[in-house]
């Protein structure tokens, strides 16, 4: 009885689980980092923060994972509560648990390498690139490829469909990375946006690629035989018997 109750509670939910512990995850370890003293702030910089030093001078190759979690603006905080509560779940109901994860972590990822490979172009490597951002514009990407023609009311008002949502936050994406030329963090959101790209596309996706190429090389073995045995040379074969054939 105390297991079905837990499951219809969890279920009336309007957050997906995938969603609420990457959430709880992010909201956890910003709080800790909102709540501490300027001495644990920059301690908690050094070891959680992925930047182009800590990463690829200092390597600390994991603060390209803890750095996703890391959000040091408490507005942007609750914004990613919003997305994450009322958007993100229609991905996941659609997907599965499993896979949304498996896309949360390679465009999580994606982002940070991409943001803090390009501070090395730049030369600005104190450049944070942290919390849930490029997952969720590649989360955005995502739904206007998948529902392309799906009516969304942007909150609550403006009436889209999912592809013009998408095309919508890229242009302010573009605008609000040039005006201000944060290339590291336009760097950052393309690589998740990109990544998350090619994971829903049909014809891109490297899974379904490799997919195919499997199906077309068991293809490829397949041969016609004749009463289990291998086939004759085509000289030696008497008149076609088609209820001998089997394929």
């Amino acid at each position: 009885m105390s297991q079905r109750r837990r499951g219809n509670w969890a279920e009336r939910l309007p957050i997906t689980r995938g969603a609420l512990i990457v959430l709880g995850l992010e909201i956890g370890l910003s709080l800790v980092w909102l709540m501490s003293d300027p001495d644990g702030r920059f301690t908690l910089a050094q070891y959680a923060l992925a930047t182009t030093d800590n990463v690829w001078h200092e390597q600390r190759f994991w603060t390209l994972a803890t750095s996703i979690f890391l959000e040091d603006q408490f507005i942007s905080l609750l914004l990613h509560g919003f997305v994450m509560w009322q958007f993100v779940p229609v991905l996941e109901r659609f997907w599965g648990t499993p896979r949304f994860f498996r896309f949360f972590a390679v465009t999580s990822l994606a982002g940070t390498l991409g943001g803090t490979l390009v501070g090395l172009a730049t030369g600005r490597g104190m450049v944070p690139i942290a919390g849930l951002d490029p997952f969720i514009y590649a989360a955005i990407t995502a739904f206007g490829i998948v529902y392309a023609k799906q009516p969304v009311q942007f909150f609550g008002v403006l009436p889209l469909t999912g592809r013009q949502l998408m095309l919508g936050f890229i242009g302010f994406l573009v605008l609000f990375i040039g005006l201000q030329q944060l290339w590291e963090l336009g760097a950052a959101f393309a690589a998740a946006m990109g990544a998350g790209a090619l994971m829903v596309s049909k014809k891109w996706n490297p899974g379904l690629t490799w997919n195919r190429w499997r199906i077309r090389r068991a293809r490829a073995k397949l041969t016609v035989i004749e009463g289990g045995k291998a086939a004759a040379p085509a000289s030696s074969r008497p008149g076609r018997d088609e209820q001998k054939w089997l394929n």
